[in-house]
């Protein structure tokens, strides 16, 4: 099965510190080992916005690492993000919540990942569970 990799596992493996990157590293060969790696199109954006990263250095980890980006989400991706998207936004308004606000990329790699039928590796499992019931979801 194909795991879809969330931003913020590629970015603990950059971590200074090394008992957060290397249990990425640990994750990340763990699920090379189940099957194909892929990143929906949002999470090589937000790599762009770390620190010091450029398109070349970000084009070039992912080729190096063998994990595909998937560029064209299509329609059902975009419409369950934004359900997903909806739902969260409004339990913050009722319950005048005090989780953090959250941005449409997340909602589009949960979506994509669910959509798709790939298991997702992720550091955010509560988001995710909660937006994404039925998402398969390897936590960190």
């Amino acid at each position: 099965m194909t795991s879809a990799i969330d931003t913020n596992v590629v970015i603990a493996l950059w971590d200074a510190n090394p008992s957060l990157s290397l249990a990425a590293e640990a994750a990340l060969e763990a699920a090379f080992h189940r099957g194909p790696l892929v990143a929906a199109a949002p999470v090589f954006a937000e790599l762009l916005a770390a620190p010091g990263r450029t398109e070349t250095f970000v084009n070039r980890f992912f080729e190096e690492t063998g994990i595909a980006i998937d560029w064209d989400l299509g329609e059902p991706v975009w419409r369950s993000a934004g359900r997903a998207f909806q739902t969260h936004a409004d339990r913050r308004r009722r319950h005048r919540s005090s989780e953090p606000r959250r941005i449409l990329a997340d909602f589009l790699i949960g979506a994509h990942a669910e959509t798709r039928g790939h298991r997702l590796l992720t550091l955010d499992e509560r988001l995710y569970r909660a937006a994404f019931p039925k998402l398969a979801i390897i936590s960190i």
